[in-house]
């Protein structure tokens, strides 16, 4: 009851401020109905500032997307930028110039208007804005960052996000979302902004629009990513089917595909248009098989070769492909990530482009596969924590003696180069048609190609699990389960004993050896923690435990081998995979 009273208040804070007419009304709604629930999510807390920025469904309140929320974080983000600035911590920004940034936003509802607000915020606090003129993929926000030099920037995004979710990502001067100390630094300045501290009103002069001269610089950019210009130039036909789910690939990735030499490229014509709402899918997820469902029917239709989609600001992508008897095959997350990074090193090398100071980057909960295929190869892998600020903290550290060629996670996301500190789909969705491009010129499709690194490498079956627990009891739920793990540690997954375990909260890797338990420390970037728990059995199962740190769900990433002797073996392998997730999941109590 004195959590009711507490959330009325601050409910009643809203009524009596300076807020619009409508969101009063919305706000009074909530007050005046019997059933208090949604006014409680609305108002039981402030929508946390996470590491990453803002994510939450919209509507009036504290614990909501609008743009009065939108407006303090960008206040406090202003705070920082300024204060860094003062200390002289920025390495591009030149003596007496302003600070800058960049700021965009994708299809989303309410996208122009939050990305606006942004921008006139910054503005009022002396900060120069290139603000995008219409929606612009996640990847090109972070290019533009490096390509003029700015101190850091804000993408107005949900991802993948049902369309009730809206969202807000901050990124630093090397055009990597924020980490620490910069991350801590802005929560703790967002936190202190009330709302008669925002500025705004900011001199229009401050905010510049930049559009096709950057599209354009950053086409090329993605160009740079091509490995063999040749196979392409012999498979320049390959049929393409393209869907950018209603979001910010529309124009970008088409022009990118043809900018590589790609002749024959389709595009779904009603996901074309522009809009918040996705009609014609459930969820704009890539890593759901119904959003790709138009796809795969106009590929039918066109005797396709591949079909692909970017989700709607297009930092992630999906690839579906026929397998040997011409069926439709959606290609996993961790399968892409195993093409890319063997495709990269296998034909640089043969190319004779590859070098000892080139590495490639994986996140810890992405496949295990990857670092056979680097160690096999004598090439250099680091695993990072689950993020691409994570990778792109990895290429800071290293660039001035390593070269980054490519990294990625499970999550549908792949990153070339270094041009974009963050998941490119334009680049991911280029390279993996020249993959599908060399494949068909050495007598191979997509699948084919796969099928080979499982020849070579052997083969395990990679599936995620999500356990949702929406809202406040959710939040509690999740924390009470990563508690339980910890205090009753599990010794046993699906009859096979653990014999290894990574608890990267405590930093503390344990090893049996001879029937007694070893433990060392594990050393990460920057000597991060996350809340992550992973488990190793004797029969060569991995299981990962993570609470998503933008959405109110569990994770479970579970990498379990089967036996596959001939590409034949493929959907047996597959299906005796999947047979022991259920004894999996009741390992884990689910």
């Amino acid at each position: 009851m004195d959590e009711l009273k507490q959330i009325m208040a601050t409910a009643q804070t809203w009524l009596d401020g300076n807020y619009d007419a409508e969101t009063k009304a919305q706000v009074k709604k909530m007050m005046e109905a019997e059933d208090k629930t949604e006014l409680i999510e609305s108002f039981y807390r402030t929508l946390e500032f996470g590491t990453g920025g803002l994510r939450g469904i919209m509507g009036p309140g504290t614990n909501r997307m609008n743009k009065y929320i939108v407006a303090q974080a960008t206040q406090g983000y202003a705070n920082y930028l300024l204060k860094v600035a003062k200390q002289g911590g920025f390495v591009t920004l030149k003596p007496g110039a302003p600070v800058s940034v960049v700021v965009g936003h994708d299809c989303r509802n309410n996208g122009r208007l939050f990305a606006e607000t942004v921008a006139d915020v910054f503005a009022a606090n002396g900060i120069r804005v290139y603000l995008f003129e219409s929606l612009r993929p996640t990847p090109e926000v972070s290019f533009a960052i490096r390509h003029l030099s700015c101190q850091g920037g804000v993408n107005v995004t949900a991802s993948h996000n049902p369309k009730e979710y809206n969202g807000y990502k901050a990124y630093w001067e090397d055009g990597s979302q924020v980490l620490q100390p910069h991350d801590k630094g802005i929560i703790e300045e967002v936190n202190k902004v009330r709302m008669e501290d925002v500025k705004t009103g900011g001199d229009k002069d401050l905010i510049q629009i930049i559009g096709g001269e950057m599209d354009y610089d950053y086409m090329m950019a993605v160009k740079s990513v091509m490995i063999d210009q040749e196979s392409i130039l012999h498979q320049k036909d390959l049929n393409i089917v393209y869907t950018p789910m209603h979001g910010a690939g529309r124009q970008i990735v088409p022009m990118c595909l043809r900018s590589w030499g790609f002749e024959n490229i389709h595009v779904v014509p009603e996901q074309m248009v522009i809009d918040g709402n996705f009609p014609t899918v459930v969820s704009p997820n890539p890593e759901n098989a119904e959003a790709m469902t138009m796809g795969m029917a106009l590929g039918t239709k066109l005797n396709a070769d591949l079909v692909i989609a970017s989700d709607p600001d297009a930092d992630r992508i999906a690839i579906v492909c026929r397998n040997n008897k011409g069926e439709w095959v959606i290609i996993n997350g961790n399968q892409t990530n195993i093409m890319y990074n063997y495709y990269i090193i296998n034909n640089m090398k043969r190319l004779g482009k590859m070098r000892d100071d080139m590495y490639i980057v994986k996140t810890i909960v992405t496949s295990e596969l990857i670092r056979k295929i680097a160690d096999r190869q004598g090439v250099t892998m680091t695993d990072e924590f689950t993020g691409f600020k994570w990778i792109a903290n990895r290429i800071r550290l290293w660039e001035k003696d390593h070269t980054f060629i490519g990294g990625g996670e499970e999550s549908f996301g792949y990153m070339a180069y270094d041009k974009v500190r963050d998941k490119c789909s334009p680049s991911a969705i280029c390279l993996i048609c020249e993959i599908a491009a060399y494949a068909k010129d050495n007598g191979m499709t997509l699948y084919d190609y796969l099928m080979k690194i499982y020849m070579d490498y052997g083969f395990q079956r990679e599936t995620t699990i999500n356990v949702v627990r929406p809202g406040k009891s959710g939040a509690e739920e999740i924390a009470a389960m990563m508690v339980n793990y910890r205090k009753n540690p599990i010794t046993e997954i699906a009859g096979e004993k653990v014999i290894r375990t990574r608890d990267f909260q405590e930093s503390i890797e344990r090893v049996l050896v001879n029937g007694k338990w070893e433990e060392k420390e594990i050393h990460m970037a920057l000597e991060a923690k996350s809340n992550v728990l992973q488990y190793f059995t004797e029969g060569g199962l991995k299981v990962s435990v993570r609470p998503s740190g933008t959405e109110p769900k569990i994770k479970y990433y579970f990498e379990i081998p089967a036996e596959m002797k001939t590409p034949a073996d493929y959907e047996k392998a597959t299906a005796d995979a999947e047979a022991r997730v259920p004894a999996i999941k009741k390992s884990l109590g689910l």
